[in-house]
């Protein structure tokens, strides 16, 4: 698309692929989709597309389409070929060779099968309709308007949507949510009256796989049908729902099912009817099940009404207190969404405990790849370690990728209408990231980081090497200039960016450090502290019960210590948080001049981009250094033991 940064689908990328004879084989709307990257390559690079059969350097065949995704790789006798029994296994291989390059047509290469570990890899655009007065365009939206919607309607030219499916499919992402799951007034209407605008949007996404999903209310029968009561047992609700969604499958046959976030942060929910949250999410599944949809419902539920001074309450607990006991209750085609951690996307927390509690409910994790606490696309900060993290963690002898496999991978989306998709060049690698480990969770992040490197800017070393230098511990960089240990949560209220340590200390949503003059961070222990610990399976309820065992990086979110606690690290707690944070300033400083070397390697406009956000990190995280430890200098009246001035 004209004017629109190709990401990591520049042209070069197809040049492999257009300087060659392609045969392509089979029929359909996937198929035709596949032929016109091919010939478009082709017509820029000299090469030919053809269906008839011949000799050919490369075959792309569909034999059947069962719906599957996988699709086999092959290289021999001087041809590349690759075979899918599916459409999008189809599109998928040929995306796979793209990402190959000139190696794919290069040596002979054993018979290797590919299959996504999950069915569903998901984005979900918490995008508003209609600018929200203190929300904007998009929520927690770091690059700009949304690419939807504009001036309270669906975009009339979706020219760029097809560009950025183009884009998902190319890493293995295949379904989106189009709107907020924070569901305005405006918003609602999606689901009657205006679904025709979300009919236009996915057949922007149809050509390359992706199916589109919506964000819908739980009280829309009151607020859109006119009901007394959304009760999830009233059989009036339930009619109302069941034709609502015939509706939408009559408009959009393909449509992938509904996003629901309820009774969390003011938005409707069972509890109002003394429903549990099975009953509402089985609502809407039964709706959505004649037409082969699904329901999302978030498991983001807790008191945001807390008081402060109440130690025993934690909302860490919330979700597992909630949901666990509900295990086994929920319908085959309800997905309970959790965050990956028990707080709220945070730079360094723990992985949920419910992942592993519910054997008996199709679980999908939720990852953010908008950084709302790790940046908002201001700094670099890629999220890759983070989420392989989360994925090979085990927990009760199943590791995430386990709990995945049941109900997908989904992230909150980072793109907007921003020319270069997501604010900050450079967080282009956390989408690409994403897709590529909700395909394989097992891959490695390093590898998927270069690869992306490479479709993105094109070989040469010197400038991979540099771009890897100032991504690779771009997180941990990130974690020691800001929230040490866990604690989490030191944050301006509202917006987020920036430092303010005490900024959520006394408020009622649950975010607490209680850093007083003896110590710091919550003592979530069995033995004396909320008992979220307990929550874990063995070993990991042992490993976070003690500070002894605990891990330095959740210490503070697991214990209230002393200062003067000596960590694994052989520091002690006040020197770790002097000492990451001088260190965290100088990271920022030496990989902004490792970006300005490369000056004369990458697009100027790319540069110039990176270089200007580049300042903002430096004194961004200049400022959280200074905050940060001149407030627990205050506290703690320990001095830096290597003699810096804490201002």
């Amino acid at each position: 698309m004209q004017g629109v940064d190709p990401a990591w689908l520049p042209d070069g990328a197809f040049r492999p692929i257009g300087t060659r004879r392609t045969l392509i084989r089979g029929s359909g709307p996937l198929v035709d989709t596949v032929h016109g990257e091919v010939a478009r390559a082709c017509e820029r690079f000299g090469g030919s597309v053809s269906r008839e059969p011949g000799s050919y350097d490369l075959v792309l065949e569909l034999d059947g389409d069962d719906g599957s995704e996988g699709f086999v790789y092959e290289r021999g006798d001087g041809r590349t070929t690759v075979t899918a029994s599916g459409a999008r296994g189809l599109l998928y291989g040929f995306f796979h060779v793209v990402r190959l390059g000139e190696t794919a047509f290069l040596d002979d290469a054993r018979r290797a099968s590919y299959q996504p570990e999950s069915a569903l890899r998901m984005l979900d655009h918490w995008d508003n309709v209609a600018v929200h007065p203190v929300m904007g365009q998009v929520e927690r939206g770091y690059a700009g308007g949304s690419l939807f919607w504009e001036d309270g309607r669906a975009r009339g030219d979706l020219e760029r949507v097809r560009a950025y499916g183009r884009l998902l499919a190319a890493c293995g992402i295949n379904a989106v949510a189009v709107n907020n799951v924070n569901v305005h007034a405006t918003e609602a209407r999606l689901l009657t009256d205006r679904i025709g605008e979300v009919a236009d949007i996915a057949g922007a996404l149809r050509p390359y796989g992706i199916r589109t999903h919506l964000s819908v209310t739980f009280a829309a029968p009151v607020v859109l049908g006119g009901l007394a009561s959304a009760d999830p047992l009233d059989e009036s609700v339930r009619a109302w729902w069941a034709e609502a969604t015939a509706r939408v499958y009559a408009t959009i046959p393909d449509f992938g099912g509904f996003v629901v976030k309820a009774d969390s942060e003011g938005q409707p929910g069972p509890f109002a009817y003394g429903r549990s949250h099975a009953d509402g999410a089985n609502l809407l599944a039964a709706a959505l099940a004649p037409h082969g949809g699904t329901v999302h419902w978030r498991a983001f539920v807790y008191n945001h009404h807390q008081d402060w001074r109440d130690r025993s309450t934690d909302r860490a607990r919330a979700a597992y207190d909630h949901f666990v006991p509900l295990d086994g209750e929920f319908a085959d085609n309800a997905v309970l969404q959790v965050k990956h951690g028990p707080m709220d996307f945070q730079v360094r927390e723990p992985v949920s405990p419910m992942i592993g509690a519910m054997p008996g409910t199709r679980l999908a994790v939720e990852l953010q790849a908008t950084q709302e606490y790790t940046g908002q696309q201001r700094h670099v900060c890629w999220l890759g370690p983070m989420w392989s993290e989360v994925l090979r963690f085990g927990i009760d002898g199943e590791s995430s990728v386990g709990a995945l496999a049941r109900g997908g991978l989904v992230a909150v989306a980072n793109v907007g209408d921003d020319p270069f998709w997501t604010g900050h060049p450079l967080a282009q690698a956390n989408l690409y990231t994403f897709g590529r480990l909700a395909w394989d969770p097992n891959a490695d992040p390093h590898h998927v980081l270069d690869e992306w490197i490479r479709l993105t800017f094109g070989p040469g070393p010197g400038l991979a090497a540099g771009l890897r230098s100032i991504l690779d511990g771009s997180w941990r960089t990130y974690e020691r200039y800001t929230a040490p240990l866990g604690v989490g949560f030191m944050v301006q209220p509202g917006h987020h960016y920036g430092p303010s340590v005490d900024g959520y200390e006394y408020s009622p949503w649950g975010t607490y450090h209680f850093a007083d003059r003896d110590g710091v961070g919550v003592d979530r222990s069995v033995a004396s502290g909320t008992g979220y610990a307990g929550q874990y399976a063995k070993p990991w309820a042992d490993v976070y019960e003690s500070p002894l065992s605990c891990p330095d990086e959740l210490l503070l979110f697991f214990h209230h210590v002393s200062y003067g606690h000596m960590l694994h690290s052989g520091k002690t707690v006040i020197q770790h948080i002097y000492d990451t944070h001088f260190e965290g300033v100088a990271e920022v400083e030496a990989a902004r001049e490792r970006w300005a070397s490369l000056v004369d390697l990458v697009d100027p406009a790319r540069h110039a981009r990176v270089a200007e956000r580049f300042e903002e990190q430096l004194r961004s995280a200049r400022e959280w250094r200074d905050q940060v430890n001149s407030y627990f200098f205050r506290k703690s009246g320990v001095a830096d033991e290597r003699g810096r001035t804490i201002y």
